[in-house]
C-alpha cells in the first residue's frame, strides 16, 4: 500500500468524514474487555489512523498500546486529540510503518487488532507478509481480533478496490494457526449515512 496515497487522505479530509469513522468503537471495546486481559497486556493496533480506539483503551487503563499507520498524519491526528483530551499518551509506542514489512518484537504482542486493514492486501504475498508478521509478534495463545468487509459487503475503500471475505474464506488464509473464538456481522453506518457490513472475528493463536 502506498504511503503518499494514505497521507494525501489524512491531509485532506477531517478524522470524521472518512468511511471507517466511528465516534464510539463499541463492539471493539465489548470484545477487549471479553478477553479479561490484565491491563498491563500489549496491545497493537494496526492500521489505527486517526481512530478513537486508543482513547478508549486509555481511559480503560491500559498501559502498553502500539498504534502503527503508514501515515504519520494520521498519528499526529490522534497525538494532538490525546492531549486536548489530557489524555497521557507518553508510553504509547508509535509506528509509522506499512504493517507487511515491519519489523515487529518476536511473541511480543497479547493482543493484534485491525479493523479494516487486511482487506486491503489483495496479493497473496501482501497477504502471507501480514499474517507471517502476525505469526511472528504475537505471543502464544494471544488474541488476533479482526474486521474485514464481509462477503457482501463493499468492493471498494476510499477510492480502493478491497478483498471481502466470508468466514470460510478468512478461516481458510489463517489455516490451522488460529482457533476461532467468535464471529460476528457488523453493520457499519459511515458518517454519509451509508451502510457497509463488517466481518469481526476473534482468533486464538495456537503457537
Amino acid at each position: 500500500m502506498s504511503r503518499n496515497y494514505w497521507e494525501e487522505v489524512y491531509q485532506s479530509k477531517q478524522a470524521d468524514q472518512v468511511s471507517w469513522y466511528q465516534q464510539q468503537p463499541s463492539q471493539t471495546l465489548a470484545i477487549i474487555e471479553s478477553l479479561n486481559l490484565p491491563l498491563d497486556a500489549k496491545l497493537i493496533d494496526v492500521g489505527s489512523g486517526a481512530s478513537l480506539l486508543i482513547d478508549y483503551l486509555l481511559e480503560a487503563g491500559y498501559q502498553y498500546l502500539h498504534v502503527l499507520d503508514l501515515s504519520e498524519t494520521a498519528l499526529h491526528t490522534t497525538r494532538a486529540r490525546l492531549c486536548t483530551k489530557h489524555l497521557d499518551g507518553s508510553h504509547i509506542h508509535w509506528l509509522v510503518a506499512d504493517v507487511c514489512t515491519v519489523e515487529l518484537a518476536p511473541q511480543f504482542f497479547d493482543v493484534w487488532h485491525d479493523r479494516a486493514v487486511f482487506h486491503f492486501m489483495l496479493t497473496e504475498v501482501q497477504q502471507e507478509q501480514y499474517l507471517h508478521n502476525v505469526r511472528q509478534t504475537l505471543k502464544p495463545s494471544g488474541y488476533l481480533i479482526l474486521s474485514t468487509f464481509a462477503e457482501d459487503g463493499p468492493t471498494q475503500c476510499s477510492g480502493l478496490m478491497v478483498e471481502r471475505y466470508s468466514l470460510a474464506k478468512l478461516s481458510h488464509k489463517l489455516d490451522k494457526d488460529f482457533i476461532l473464538l467468535r464471529h460476528e456481522i457488523e453493520l457499519h453506518i459511515t458518517p454519509w449515512g451509508t451502510e457497509q457490513k463488517f466481518l469481526n472475528t476473534i482468533w486464538q493463536f495456537r503457537n
